[in-house]
């Protein structure tokens, strides 16, 4: 094979080496033709060097192999033995055939089952010894094992790879295309990472990894290829997210003047705590730089975002800028004026409200007042973005629940100022690593501290047949005044088994019958804009006392009289999902409970729920999550610009990623532009990445 079109092609401009990566065909492989290539193109593999980066998902290891007493009904197990017989093939439909053979571990016969393989069945003889991988059944005293490979017991000192296929696809096919891009065209791919920096952090070479982490010799070179790229991987990420943050960091020339925050600070009824402390700190100086703020703060439910972000705005306002908060709703945008108006406005700043539920006249006297300078901080809906709205001397922009609004409204917003400082709100806690991965452009401050005198919320989990007394329970909390929720997975009945609640039809009969004599409201999202603005507007107020909603109450007003919660069908709902939904009792100084219920008694849901008893910390739970559910299905929507993740790990490569993000960070100070020759690779593959990032 040639292996000429597999070398980097390289080019010098301006003094700087310009390489352009290979795009080797997959159909250069052997037996990849048309067929093959069209079934690779599922999975997003279209070249050589695509499919060497195709990692296994997981490995057989059939260097330890079981013996039938070690082995679990329902595993999947590998297992060795010496075949005694075969029976004869027994056809069960057409172009279905079954074939058995009996095998021995030397104390137990047990019987492999072989679907529609004639070719395996032949492949093994009687009296060889082979090892078996499969799931393994139990029935009685009779053992067996459903194959789905094996190996010769003489070759079987292995980890064999398994792939993430699609249907027409087997691993032994990727197997034999890895093996043979392995052999012809790896050996010519040169390595992204210069070898002093290898040196450095202990790390193998690209060719070495490869070859390890595709076919490992043992553990040992598994964890070491792991290991490389791996960290090839979090310092291409690094690299990238920080020239993305150059490249928007244009100079700026709002700027606070040595920031007074004392006025505010001796207003407010009660001390900050610690934590809300640091990250004003840390917005403080970002406002003082001369490039613009661009900075998450990511804090738990009731954890006092709003009044950082009243401290944001009171030190713009007092340096002679506006500031604009723009929130998803406008039942939360009305929230969080009444928060600021309250705090605010006795120091002396202006504010105002800008949303879609004004009357014309009403919105145009409020543009008025925002473009002549006579309101400091408006608050609003998208109504915030639009054309007609023109700022004065906008100097802070700030969203809240950011992954509400998308990429364009919230750019079209900073657009409004010349270069404004950007503060960005997120109630949903992912822990760190991962928040510098996904919101990869912007700098990240923690609040993990709750305020003095929040209580923990008191969390059960209970089955359908307790419902009657978890709904008495809620009437004995609204009999003393108080409010409570019920939240359910469906709007109206259209589940086929019916085992899922309801919320029109659940709220119809609720008022009806166990809370008849009190106010039942029905929020969803199928509702107008106003609907259900109206509704929290009455439930805020004390004039609902249940509101039976679906998640659309995620994100919603804070309620302090709201004490408890119920939660129909909670297996139907993510970890972090029911920890925001919980987050909506718990606002006031009042014990609050949440009932969880669920009649699903599988184990990764009694784990689950089982979380949601233990802990109220959100990044305890957002972690758990991640854990079960892996981080694409945790947030249901790509990031804009953020390249996913080939082989490491977010939750446990902490550490690793720590010492690729410093390695990345010291090779910029050395080489800003990565124009050495030794980085050309390297700066390729981000300048890569970081395109194919912005084109998801």
């Amino acid at each position: 094979m040639e292996m000429s079109s597999m070398q980097p092609q390289v080019a010098s401009e301006k003094n700087m080496v310009q390489i352009q990566l290979p795009q080797t065909p997959v159909t250069r492989l052997k037996n990849v033709g048309p067929k093959r290539e069209a079934l690779y193109l599922k999975l997003g593999i279209r070249t050589v060097e695509q499919l060497l980066a195709f990692y296994p998902r997981s490995y057989q290891d059939f260097t330890s192999p079981k013996t039938v007493d070690q082995c679990i009904g329902g595993e999947n197990v590998v297992i060795a033995g010496k075949v005694l017989r075969k029976f004869p093939p027994a056809p069960i439909r057409k172009g279905m055939v079954l074939y058995k053979l009996q095998a021995t571990d030397g104390l137990h016969n047990f019987v492999v089952t072989i679907f529609n393989s004639e070719y395996v069945y032949y492949g093994m003889k009687t009296g060889e010894d082979y090892v078996f991988a499969g799931k393994w059944t139990r029935t009685g005293a009779a053992y067996g094992l459903t194959l789905s490979t094996y190996l010769p017991a003489e070759e079987a000192d292995i980890l064999r790879p398994v792939y993430s296929l699609t249907e027409g696809l087997t691993s032994k096919m990727v197997q034999t295309n890895v093996k043979d891009a392995i052999e012809h065209f790896l050996p010519s791919m040169p390595d992204p990472l210069p070898e002093d920096l290898r040196k450095e952090h202990r790390l193998i070479s690209y060719q070495a990894a490869i070859r390890q982490i595709h076919f490992p010799e043992g553990q040992t070179q598994l964890e070491a290829a792991k290991r490389r790229l791996s960290f090839e991987e979090l310092l291409r990420l690094t690299i990238g997210l920080k020239l993305l943050k150059g490249r928007q960091r244009r100079e700026t020339e709002v700027r606070i003047r040595r920031p007074d925050l004392r006025p505010f600070l001796q207003s407010l009824p009660y001390q900050l705590t610690g934590a809300q402390k640091r990250v004003i700190g840390e917005i403080l100086l970002d406002m003082s730089s001369k490039y613009p703020m661009n900075r998450l703060v990511q804090g738990d439910v009731g954890s006092g975002k709003t009044m950082v972000a009243a401290a944001a705005a009171f030190a713009m306002v007092k340096s002679g800028y506006q500031a604009a908060l723009m929130a998803p709703t406008e039942i939360l945008a009305s929230q969080h004026e009444a928060t600021l108006r309250r705090f605010l406005e006795p120091l002396g700043i202006r504010i105002g409200l800008l949303s879609g539920s004004l009357t014309p006249k009403q919105k145009t006297l409020m543009r008025e007042k925002i473009a002549a300078g006579e309101i400091d901080v408006v608050v609003g809906t998208h109504a915030l973005v639009q054309q007609a709205t023109v700022f004065h001397r906008l100097g802070l922009v700030i969203t809240d629940e950011q992954h509400r609004f998308g990429v364009a409204q919230r750019q079209r917003l900073g657009e409004k100022g010349e270069n404004p400082h950007v503060l960005v709100m997120s109630a949903t806690p992912i822990p760190r690593t991962l928040a510098l991965i996904v919101y990869g452009d912007l700098d990240l401050s923690v609040i993990d501290e709750l305020p003095k005198g929040r209580q923990p919320i008191e969390t059960f989990s209970i089955h359908s047949d307790k419902r009657e007394r978890a709904l008495g329970y809620i009437r004995d909390h609204l009999a003393r005044g108080e409010q409570g929720y019920i939240v359910c997975p469906l709007i109206e009945e259209n589940d086929p088994s019916g085992s899922m609640t309801a919320a029109v039809d659940y709220a119809r009969q609720l008022q009806e019958t166990a809370f008849k004599g009190y106010t039942v409201g029905l929020l969803h999202g199928r509702m107008k804009s106003d609907e259900k603005d109206a509704v929290m507007a009455r439930f805020a107020s004390g004039e609902i006392q249940l509101l039976v909603a679906t998640t659309v109450v995620e994100v919603g007003v804070d309620v302090p009289n709201a004490t408890i919660i119920m939660i129909e069908n909670a297996e139907r709902f993510g970890l972090s999902q029911l920890h925001q939904l919980r987050g909506r009792v718990g606002r006031g100084s009042k014990k609050s409970t949440c009932i969880l219920l669920s009649d699903n008694d599988g184990e990764d849901n009694r784990k689950r729920l089982s979380v949601m008893k233990e802990t109220c910390d959100g990044f305890v739970i957002s972690k758990e999550d991640l854990k079960l559910r892996g981080a694409g299905d945790f947030f249901g929507y790509r990031q804009h610009g953020v390249p996913s993740l080939g082989i490491s790990d977010v939750l446990e490569d902490t550490a690793l990623f720590a010492e690729a993000q410093a390695a990345g960070y010291a090779l910029l100070d050395a080489d800003p532009d990565l124009s050495l020759p030794e980085h050309a690779i390297l700066r390729a593959q981000v300048q890569q990445m970081t395109e194919r990032g912005a084109g998801n």
